[in-house]
């Protein structure tokens, strides 16, 4: 094994297309604001989040041979993220998300990932070839992934052998995707982080708060699960037992990436040696600071 990563994020790199606006806005709004296109995918979200709190990410996906993943790319590398193992395309275009955001959230978002999809398993080669390991050898450090990967990619995995030593951190990408999380949630290593409503979705049954989302999980055989539900109280359990925590309050002014903020935040506290509760104090003050806008995106 030749590489130097302390944790490979596996999942979506895209360019974030996102349409922001302080007025509350409804279906059919049409209101000034701000458009911006920034590096984003919720593995690169989860990367650069790691990487601002010192630790060295290296990203296992999909990007374009186009002009548009050639920028991608090296503004990775600007951030001292590992692309060296990248799946480049010649004939699949670098992949888009483009989100309208109001003063009352989220309104709307697609995720266009077509291509990290296609590219299937090509994306883990580095998993099986000795670069990171192989099937005799499986690699036995921290992965985040994310859930835009194919559904029949993620059941490949939760059965892998490639996967099967590693400190699995899980996140479903989207509500619309939480359920093709399903096969992992028995991984053995696994950490799943969702918020209430795709752990409602996960679990067939809508929750009433993050604390009974995260042991429903575990009774559903996770290993251990991290539940957050926007400003209310969040909640982590596991094999240490429940712990809980409320988020400081703070004015939101963006919600796009909070989630990949608080994983990574979690997991480099985690690393550090934090205790669950000051673990998960610790990352949502991190969220809180990145959609009051105090964190650079």
């Amino acid at each position: 094994m030749t590489n130097d990563s302390e944790i490979l994020c596996i999942g979506s790199v895209l360019w974030d297309v996102i349409g922001r606006s302080s007025a509350h806005m409804r279906a059919g709004s049409d209101v000034p604001g701000r458009i911006t296109m920034v590096p984003g995918g919720v593995a690169l979200n989860i990367a650069m989040g790691l990487s601002r709190f010192g630790i060295t990410p290296t990203l296992l996906s999909a990007v374009g041979r186009d002009a548009e993943g050639d920028r991608l790319v090296e503004l990775c590398r600007s951030m001292g993220l590992g692309t060296g193992l990248l799946y480049r395309s010649d004939d699949l275009p670098t992949d888009r998300y483009m989100a309208i955001e109001g003063g009352n959230g989220l309104i709307a978002a697609i995720a266009d990932a077509h291509s990290l999809e296609m590219a299937g398993d090509k994306i883990l080669g580095p998993l099986a070839d000795g670069r990171l390991g192989s099937a005799d050898t499986p690699y036995r450090g921290q992965i985040a992934l994310d859930g835009n990967l194919s559904s029949d990619l993620i059941a490949q995995i939760a059965t892998s052998a490639l996967f099967a030593a590693a400190d699995l951190r899980i996140a479903p990408a989207s509500p619309g995707k939480a359920e093709r999380l399903m096969p992992l949630i028995a991984h053995p290593g696994a950490t799943i982080y969702v918020n209430l409503e795709e752990a409602g979705l996960l679990l067939h049954a809508p929750m009433p708060d993050a604390a009974g989302a995260a042991a429903a999980l575990l009774g559903r055989g996770a290993y251990r699960a991290v539940v957050t539900d926007g400003g209310r109280m969040a909640a982590m359990a596991g094999p240490g037992g429940l712990v809980e925590a409320s988020p400081p309050e703070v004015l939101v002014t963006r919600v796009t990436g909070a989630g990949d903020t608080f994983m990574a935040a979690h997991i480099a506290a985690e690393r550090r040696g934090e205790m669950p509760d000051p673990a998960l104090r610790t990352a949502l003050a991190a969220a809180a600071a990145y959609v009051s806008g105090d964190v650079p995106s």
